[in-house]
């Protein structure tokens, strides 16, 4: 069982236009409403191939209600707190190059009941094993809790760090995948993993990083502060996972034009957990569920059918001076 936290889940509205032209009146080429958050997309994309999890995520408002209307209509399970406000729609606007524009909103501010039965609903959720293994308690897995995307008005930065520790308390594995003041914090609970983004990585580790060897010491330095992992995306220099075994890079050619970007660090967190959440295997399941996102529009969650992880190349000895894209 994988059971995603989403403090500020939202509507995600996508236009698709051949070029945006501000200032001007434009037609769109297409439009798509998706389920929207860090956390919801990682349950999306397990759902999809047939993995066991959970989505307890707020809500509130008329997007509240149609949020929760598409999540069943994707059947994903979902644990949902309402809260006095409406949760927020963000715009994404996909031109045909593959630029993306995205803009989010911030969210309704949490009462602190409110997160406190967020935080309840996420440790109450999952049982100690996966809903698909043998009856049998032999072998068992113990149940990954993945925090997941960036925290609405009112919530504390160290939102995540309770969250990593209540898991823990309660016998699962923590997963964080956040940014700024929240992802600082929550390494002092010391996670199982953490999932940046390159720019999230740098900031995270206070320096700059323009080669792979760059990143693994900025991955190294989240370790020292109290990471197990680090699962790091580098865009279209594929992620990095750096843990107690060493450091492996794993990347893949793109098999397509890129349709949009938003979603794919959420598809690679959901691959790497649903492949056991260690080592190589699971970094290329990563890897290739990250790469099948993004030639997939809007925030789409790819299926079985797009993932090709014989794409997928590993290497255990990464050239550090290789110099990212």
């Amino acid at each position: 069982m994988i059971v995603t936290v989403t403090a500020n889940p939202s509507l995600d509205r996508t236009i698709e236009v051949p070029r945006l032209r501000r200032g001007e009146v434009q037609r769109a080429a297409g439009i798509r409403v998706d389920p929207g958050g860090k956390g919801v997309n990682v349950s999306r994309a397990l759902v999809a191939h047939g993995r066991a999890t959970r989505a307890v995520l707020t809500t509130g408002g008329h997007a509240g209600t149609e949020l929760i209307d598409l999540l069943a209509e994707a059947g994903v399970p979902v644990i949902d707190v309402p809260v006095s406000r409406s949760i927020r729609s963000n715009l994404t606007i996909a031109e045909a190059d593959g630029t993306v524009t995205k803009l989010n909103e911030a969210g309704p501010a949490l009462r602190a009941e409110e997160i406190e039965e967020l935080l309840a609903a996420a440790i109450a959720a999952p049982p100690n094993y996966d809903e698909q293994s043998p009856s049998s308690s032999i072998d068992r897995p113990t149940a990954w809790i993945a925090g997941c995307g960036s925290l609405p008005p009112g919530v504390g930065a160290d939102f995540y760090a309770d969250l990593v520790e209540r898991a823990h308390d309660a016998g699962a594995k923590a997963a964080v995948d956040t940014s700024g003041p929240a992802l600082d914090a929550c390494l002092a609970a010391r996670p199982d993993l953490v999932k940046p983004n390159l720019d999230e990585l740098a900031e995270a580790a206070r320096v700059p990083i323009r080669t792979l060897g760059d990143a693994v010491a900025a991955a190294e330095a989240l370790r020292a502060a109290g990471a197990a992992a680090v699962l790091a995306s580098l865009g279209p220099d594929g992620a990095i996972l750096v843990d107690h075994t060493g450091v492996t890079h794993a990347r893949a050619p793109l098999a397509g034009s890129v349709a949009s970007t938003v979603g794919a660090g959420d598809a690679a967190l959901a691959g790497f957990l649903a492949a056991g959440g260690r080592g190589p295997e699971a970094l290329t399941a990563a890897v290739a569920w990250g790469t099948a996102a993004v030639s997939l529009p809007g925030s789409i969650m790819p299926a079985p059918d797009d993932i090709d992880l014989d794409a997928v190349v590993v290497t255990r000895s990464p050239d550090h001076g290789r110099v990212l894209s």
